[in-house]
């Protein structure tokens, strides 16, 4: 058992689960089981993978996958393609794309920072799609762009992004400029894969991720953080800098997390949980059970 793990499973015994800033779940004995479809937890410095099930089959990922569309972002900004305070024309598309949202309006211009921002603290579809169509001119562009990256980081064949938001096919027909062909679909370990790889390679993610609120210039005037396990939110977690939630009807509930503690970086993934609060209570299971055992679980 690696030294930051043996730490954090001595101080969870010795101290109780609020050390970690939560409380075991009442009547509920340790379980080898996470109730969610798919979840991982992986050793962001090791590279270990401290607990997977069902962690190879590929699944709707909903929001997590917009991941990709910020670790492009942040590329580009890296780059000099973009910048922060580039003024974006939103299109038509992006401003009546359905789900969460900023409210934005056909023709308003956001800056880039504005719109990240809503993407990465609200999970706003709007912000999503004019930044990839500015980004790339379209949003089909864009999106091969996304595979491209997949498989240059080595994510596996298995996951195939579909669109720059995650949501279903049948969510974007209405729209002649979306990419509507197909289903994005991620296995568990590759989301957590893309995690790791966005935070090690453009840790300015995180200072978005923190917040728990961004200001807004739609209609949406407070954008209030889909991530309720950051501290001060419903669920707060010591350690918690953020990093993904997901929901569609296809793939249910979805939560993908990142975790500094005792000085080590973890990434936990669940996918297919029942309810919003289960995506929490069940990345709850799954860090007791990766800290607790330090070692993957079939």
């Amino acid at each position: 058992m690696k030294k930051g793990i043996a730490l954090v499973a001595l101080a969870t015994a010795s101290l109780g689960w609020g050390a970690l800033g939560f409380d075991r779940p009442e009547g509920k004995a340790q379980s080898a089981k996470v109730e969610a479809k798919s979840a991982v937890m992986l050793d962001v410095a090791s590279g270990e993978w401290l607990y997977a099930q069902n962690a190879d089959k590929p699944m709707p990922p909903a929001s997590m996958s917009k991941l990709m569309t910020e670790t492009l972002v942040l590329e580009d900004v890296a780059a000099g393609k973009l910048g922060w305070d580039d003024k974006v024309t939103v299109s038509r598309y992006a401003a009546k794309v359905g789900g969460a949202s900023m409210g934005l309006s056909e023709g308003q211009r956001v800056t880039v920072e504005t719109l990240f921002r809503g993407m990465a603290v609200r999970s706003a579809n709007d912000a999503t799609v004019a930044l990839a169509e500015y980004a790339a001119g379209d949003e089909r562009t864009f999106v091969a762009r996304m595979n491209a990256k997949a498989r240059k980081i080595g994510l596996s064949k298995q996951s195939r992004f579909a669109n720059a938001t995650g949501l279903s096919s049948a969510d974007l027909k209405a729209f002649s400029a979306a990419a509507s062909e197909g289903e994005t679909v991620m296995t568990a370990k590759d989301v957590a894969k893309l995690a790791m790889y966005v935070v090690q390679r453009e840790p300015d993610i995180l200072n978005f991720t923190r917040e728990g609120e961004a200001r807004g210039f739609g209609t949406q005037v407070a954008l209030r953080t889909t991530n309720e396990m950051l501290p001060g939110q419903r669920f707060g977690t010591v350690g918690n800098d953020g990093l993904k939630t997901g929901y569609t009807a296809a793939a249910g509930y979805c939560f993908a997390g990142s975790f500094r503690l005792d000085g080590r970086r973890y990434v936990t993934v669940v996918m297919g949980t029942a309810t919003p609060k289960a995506r929490f209570d069940q990345t709850r299971t799954l860090l007791e059970l990766g800290l607790a055992e330090g070692r993957k679980l079939a």
